[in-house]
């Protein structure tokens, strides 16, 4: 009889968390490739010789590192629209993470950066290579096998916050449970299919992430 009752439940609720992981990977992926291109313009940035773009992004850097994800979402969400900026909740989501997550990426493709031999740089400069073709040319694809497993990391760790984005209303994963929990009162059931399918997601992401550090380490060219 108990089975009967749990697998009743599996099937009214597994609809509902499904659509809800869809966003759950739409605005994580969205948040990934925003965080991506923030952090190499950040990481660029505090590398570059000129002062001002060392200091906006190290501004940039210490402040998101140094504030909860939780405040930064309320911020962009709630605090934004009193200075007259309007966000939907699922732009207010995607734009935080991406810019939270950027501000540790910044640090990890700055890292890989550093740790390309000098002398790359200045054989690359010797043959009359501008400073962006050496960087895009030598630089990044040396540093890209360095840095692909920290980011392949934070892409998992983002995977998982994005569940604050149920705290303004984004119907991911967590809040599609929470919704069937004020509905059917089976919070245990509802809560440990949601935790399955977040370590389903993360164990997933992670293989891939695996599969692309052995082609990397291989020499394979990544598409």
């Amino acid at each position: 009889m108990l089975q009967d009752i749990q697998s009743s439940l599996f099937w009214e609720v597994m609809p509902y968390l499904l659509k809800g992981a869809l966003v759950t990977i739409e605005i994580s992926l969205l948040s990934m490739l925003l965080a991506l291109v923030l952090g190499l313009i950040t990481a660029v940035g505090r590398l570059s010789r000129m002062w001002l773009p060392r200091f906006l992004a190290g501004v940039y850097v210490e402040v998101v590192r140094g504030t909860p994800l939780l405040v930064q979402l309320f911020i962009v969400y709630y605090g934004l629209p009193s200075v007259g900026i309007m966000l939907d909740p699922f732009m207010a989501g995607f734009l935080t993470l991406g810019a939270h997550y950027g501000a540790y990426l910044s640090e990890v493709y700055r890292a890989g950066i550093l740790a390309v031999d000098r002398g790359q740089w200045e054989a690359a400069a010797s043959i009359g290579m501008s400073r962006t073709m050496i960087m895009r040319e030598i630089i990044l694809p040396q540093a890209f096998r360095t840095i692909l497993p920290p980011i392949g990391n934070y892409f998992i760790s983002m995977l998982k916050d994005s569940a604050l984005v149920a705290t303004i209303s984004v119907t991911e994963l967590l809040r599609a449970g929470q919704l069937r929990v004020a509905i059917t009162f089976r919070a245990m059931d509802i809560y440990l299919m949601v935790a399955a399918m977040y370590l389903v997601m993360s164990y997933a992401l992670s293989l891939l992430i695996r599969h692309l550090e052995k082609r990397s380490s291989q020499g394979v060219h990544l598409p």
